[in-house]
């Protein structure tokens, strides 16, 4: 099995004010008042990260791809994202129209300190906006303010980064249908290029799996989620927004390029903390604390084999490819796995098909049915908005189909 040399990076940034009480990512909280100009602890992990990128194999392609993620970055002083960008460039080259994204919070960063991330390179910038109303903001733990909101987008404007991405959640608790449609106005309002819609998941070491219980108050119910999201495609799509991806919406050439990488289970590096990193066929994830981090580098990135099995590697191209709203292509599947094992997707997927949940395209896009013959090209694609919002539904029946271990 051949896997694509990568061509893209993911550092994670690891530092927050505050832990959100949604929030179970890899993170060090340091305080309101620490970031990269003040806090020993952000210094030691850039160097620490920087010699991970340094004894990282370049494979051979430079960056078209890098992307910010954590996390806080926008914690980071100026010189710091320069430093890491510098030692991703000298170790792999990162070409001249590469898509370089960065997380910022609102009320974390300044108009010099912005100016500085687009003179660094950041060409895009994805905003964590989550809600427009404050009673909202303060039940998930977010340090900031509506009316910071507005302020950073005033500060990314005038610091002429026109690229940049809003995201919002839902199925927050005691939200209501009226407080998303509001959300969903304000944010157009704001005219992004990009828009990432995520429904509220309770993970169960957070503050909210500790508080609440999925499909029980004061979380709206499964229906009133599935009315967010139908209300968000709709709203969306009638704005000019592409719904290409099952959480993330584009105008038109604004689709996030690094993100594609992932739902096309593509190769990529990962640096940082709790990363993980996908490369010719290994998929390893790095500590999620910062001494087992800082260990395992001082260790020259040891020998951490995980080798993908191959029925992995075909679960995680449904899994990843169904997300996006072209689908999966039925020639490269087959190149890679087999006409056969196209065939049992089919005819796994048939209800699915008939419920209208699922669409099974020829090569001139028409939608056909596959009862009788079974296409050679093509695409295998999700319907909007019903088969995105069933999506579950059908990748256990697929992992229940494939995964000869459950």
């Amino acid at each position: 099995m051949e896997f694509s040399v990568p061509s893209s990076a993911y550092v994670h940034i690891p530092f927050c004010r505050r832990r959100c009480f949604y929030c179970d990512f890899p993170i060090s909280v340091v305080g309101d008042k620490r970031n990269g100009t003040n806090s020993g602890t952000i210094v030691r992990y850039v160097e620490v990260l920087c010699n991970e990128i340094r004894l990282t194999k370049n494979l051979g392609q430079p960056l078209k791809t890098v992307f910010f993620g954590g996390g806080t970055p926008s914690l980071l002083s100026v010189n710091q994202l320069s430093q890491i960008l510098d030692t991703l460039d000298q170790q792999f080259g990162i070409l001249s129209d590469a898509e370089i994204s960065m997380e910022v919070d609102p009320g974390t960063f300044d108009l010099t300190q912005i100016q500085g991330y687009r003179s660094s390179g950041i060409n895009r910038v994805s905003l964590g906006i989550q809600a427009f109303q404050p009673e909202l903001l303060t039940a998930c733990g977010r340090t900031h303010r509506v009316e910071d909101v507005y302020e950073s987008i005033k500060l990314i404007h005038q610091a002429g980064v026109s690229n940049f991405s809003l995201d919002l959640i839902s199925g927050l608790p005691n939200q209501t249908i009226a407080q998303w449609q509001d959300s969903l106005d304000k944010a157009i309002a704001l005219s992004p290029n990009h828009i990432s819609i995520y429904d509220l998941t309770i993970e169960p070491m957070t503050a909210f799996g500790k508080r609440y219980q999925p499909g029980l108050t004061p979380l709206p119910t499964d229906e009133a989620t599935a009315v967010m999201y139908r209300m968000a495609q709709q709203i969306l799509t009638s704005a000019g927004y592409e719904h290409y991806e099952i959480s993330n919406y584009a105008r038109s050439r604004f689709q996030c390029r690094h993100n594609r990488v992932y739902w096309k289970n593509q190769s990529f590096y990962g640096f940082g903390m709790g990363a993980t990193s996908y490369v010719n066929g290994d998929r390893v994830a790095h500590p999620r604390k910062t001494r087992e981090y800082y260990e395992w580098v001082q260790k020259n990135i040891s020998e951490s084999q995980n080798i993908t099995d191959p029925t992995d590697v075909f679960l995680d191209t449904l899994m990843v490819g169904l997300r996006l709203a072209e689908g999966l292509s039925l020639s490269e599947l087959s190149q890679q796995f087999g006409q056969a094992k196209v065939a049992e997707v089919l005819t796994c997927l048939q209800p699915y098909q008939k419920s209208g949940w699922i669409e099974v395209l020829n090569r001139d896009r028409q939608p056909i049915s596959v009862n009788s013959h079974l296409p050679s090209e093509g695409q295998i694609r999700l319907t909007d908005p019903e088969g995105f919002l069933f999506s579950n539904v059908i990748l256990v029946k697929l992992f229940e189909t494939f995964d000869r271990d459950l």
